[in-house]
């Protein structure tokens, strides 16, 4: 199995330089996107068509360690905990939830400059994913010719250091590996002092093209094989946020062995860091202590399956070349609810409306019970309101991957099968 990554740290130089090369325009993340019209969206925009109906963007499953806790779940004690930010109550998208870190992509992600500091094996080093089960197809935002769109970087790469760099600006956890890399993780004690690594933050966060110079600065590279690539949400058509703001993300997951020192809020767009098992967010969640988007509480229910880290590390690692396809809920409001539609289930559109330009508006008068009492194959989330939601799959999950626990917000059973 391979290891666990551990903490990072470079061997400290001088502090960070006065500017950056190339304007990102803006922060970017999970947590305070730039606006739509910026330089760095209209590059963007450019760089793939496909953007003016979304923006392409990368988050990080941060799991970590924790040897000896005690339990706090009925579904008994988890030996790590993953991270979530609260947004800002003032952020233009979701404002308040808890996410875990990430956020819009740069063109600095994109940079050719990365393969000066990254192996020149396929791929970097990354391994060829293979290719998709009969009759699936690879998420766009993976299987995009990122050559043909201007970018010598392949998009499984660029996507990895955009959750990397949006995890250094948001939590100021920096994962990096000495050299070109594959190699060890950096040990902590190598990093450069507090303060200039809150220098280097914060230009990082105002010039996303930093990134690419902190790494050189360190003799670093971003550790991009220790994530890996776990699932695709792209928002619901009618669940854009203001000014239609919709997001095509890539979640990767990463496993270390404990808790990486000093992590703090930004305090800008992340207002707190909170650290929590998967049942125990699920328990927060429910008590209304919390609120986070339902990826996130899919994924949540994904991840109680794994009550141990080495578990999950081995199965994200065993499936990590398996690839993933692009799920985007699609709306059905019913009389008393509204239903969120995933791939698989009976009532999935064979044609989805991606774009919203067709209009089409699912609705019923019939109540969410009955539709469920009707129905037979499901592959869907049911809710009642921001808080109340549950998960109910009775398919297969395709790339080797695993079906959520099948968890209600408005009982304790959470071993629910259909």
């Amino acid at each position: 199995m391979p290891a666990l990554s551990r903490l990072p740290r470079a061997s400290p130089g001088a502090g960070p330089p006065r500017g950056c090369s190339g304007s990102s325009g803006g922060a970017g993340g999970g947590a305070g996107p730039p606006r739509r019209g910026s330089p760095a969206a209209l590059r963007l925009a450019k760089m793939n068509p496909r953007l003016r109906h979304w923006r392409e963007a990368a988050t990080l499953l941060l799991a970590a360690g924790t040897p000896g806790r005690p339990p706090r779940s009925p579904l008994g004690p988890f030996d790590y905990e993953l991270l979530l930010l609260r947004r800002s109550s003032r952020s233009g998208f979701m404002p308040g939830a808890h996410v875990f870190p990430g956020g819009l992509a740069e063109p600095a992600d994109f940079s050719a400059e990365w393969l000066g500091l990254l192996p020149a094996s396929p791929h970097c080093g990354l391994g060829a994913v293979k290719p998709p089960p009969p009759g699936c197809s690879r998420a766009p935002i993976f299987a995009t010719d990122r050559e043909s769109l201007g970018s010598q970087l392949p998009g499984e790469v660029a996507f990895r250091i955009c959750a990397l760099r949006e995890t250094f600006e948001e939590a100021g956890i920096l994962l990096l590996v000495p050299g070109r890399g594959p190699a060890p993780p950096l040990p902590a004690e190598r990093l450069p002092p507090a303060a200039e690594l809150g220098e280097w933050r914060r230009r990082v966060r105002e010039d996303a093209s930093c990134f690419l110079r902190l790494c050189r600065h360190l003799g670093c590279a971003p550790n991009i094989w220790a994530l890996h690539e776990w699932s695709n949400w792209l928002t619901p058509v009618g669940r854009a946020g203001p000014g239609g703001r919709r997001y095509d993300t890539a979640f990767y997951l990463c496993c270390l062995q404990q808790r990486p020192p000093h992590v703090s809020q930004d305090d800008q767009e992340v207002t707190a860091v909170l650290w929590s098992s998967p049942a125990e967010a699920i328990e927060r969640f429910k008590s209304q202590e919390i609120w986070f988007p339902p990826p996130q509480f899919y994924e949540f229910c994904r991840l109680c399956n794994f009550s141990s880290l080495e578990e999950l590390q081995q199965f994200s690692s065993a499936r990590a070349l398996e690839g993933c396809e692009r799920w985007m809920p699609v709306m059905l409001s019913a009389a008393d609810g509204a239903i969120q539609l995933l791939p698989g289930d009976e009532l999935y559109p064979e044609d989805p409306d991606y774009t919203g330009e067709k209009k089409i508006n699912l609705s019923t008068d019939k109540k969410v019970e009955d539709l469920m009492r009707e129905g037979g194959v499901f592959h869907r989330m049911v809710m009642k309101d921001i808080n109340n939601l549950a998960i109910y799959v009775n398919i297969q999950a395709k790339y080797k991957h695993i079906n959520p626990l099948m968890i209600k917000c408005d009982n304790s059973d959470y071993n629910s099968r259909l």
